[in-house]
């Protein structure tokens, strides 16, 4: 059987309620807009569900079952060197960075030296173990994704009656622990299970 896995942060349920209300903001930008404007009654963005709200660290792709097992232990072998970490988001608005059109409405912040170390020791830990995956080749910067945009809808909407995404946010939380996630694929969105929760080395 083969499984399509990744390695994520999950965000604790406040996180996620902060973030959901941030997506029913600019929602509303959104409907205002085609309302004004006698736009499509199509959706522009296809909102993430508040449960599947996470950071990626490492996508990895279709893996056999052995390959599962092998990916937890070396999680699980990474995760004992670090300690918890705060992890924050600072602005929202529309990513990729100068990609246009944008392909999502994303939450991002500042570069963690933490979570890029924890992220690189994955990286190689999984190499070593002959898991196969496609590392990102530019540098990492955290973020979340609220919504995907409909390339096909955003391009029905006049460039200057686009709605401005951007914001300032205040999230902050404290990591504790990574998990090794699987998405299934459905016709209503992915959905997502934890695999395993590997918590990170406590503080002496």
């Amino acid at each position: 059987m083969r499984h399509r896995i990744f390695i994520a942060v999950n965000f604790p349920e406040g996180i996620k309620k902060k973030l959901l209300s941030c997506q029913e903001e600019i929602e509303s930008l959104f409907t205002q807009s085609q309302s004004e404007f006698g736009g499509s009654d199509s959706s522009v963005v296809r909102w993430v569900k508040k449960d599947n709200l996470h950071l990626t660290l490492i996508f990895i792709g279709y893996v056999s079952d052995q390959e599962v097992e092998t990916t937890c232990g070396a999680v699980r072998k990474i995760t004992q060197r670090y300690s918890p970490f705060s992890l924050g988001f600072n602005i929202i608005n529309y990513g990729p960075p100068k990609k246009m059109p944008p392909r999502m409405i994303w939450a991002s912040g500042e570069k963690v030296k933490e979570l890029s170390d924890l992220k690189n020791d994955l990286e190689k830990s999984l190499g070593d173990s002959g898991v196969r995956f496609e590392a990102e080749s530019r540098e990492f910067r955290p973020h979340v994704t609220l919504g995907r945009i409909r390339t096909w809808e955003w391009q029905k909407i006049e460039p200057e009656e686009r709605p401005q995404a951007e914001q300032e946010i205040f999230l902050s939380f404290e990591v504790k622990s990574i998990e090794v996630m699987e998405s299934q694929l459905k016709r209503e969105g992915a959905e997502y299970t934890i695999l395993e929760t590997c918590s990170l080395r406590e503080r002496n």
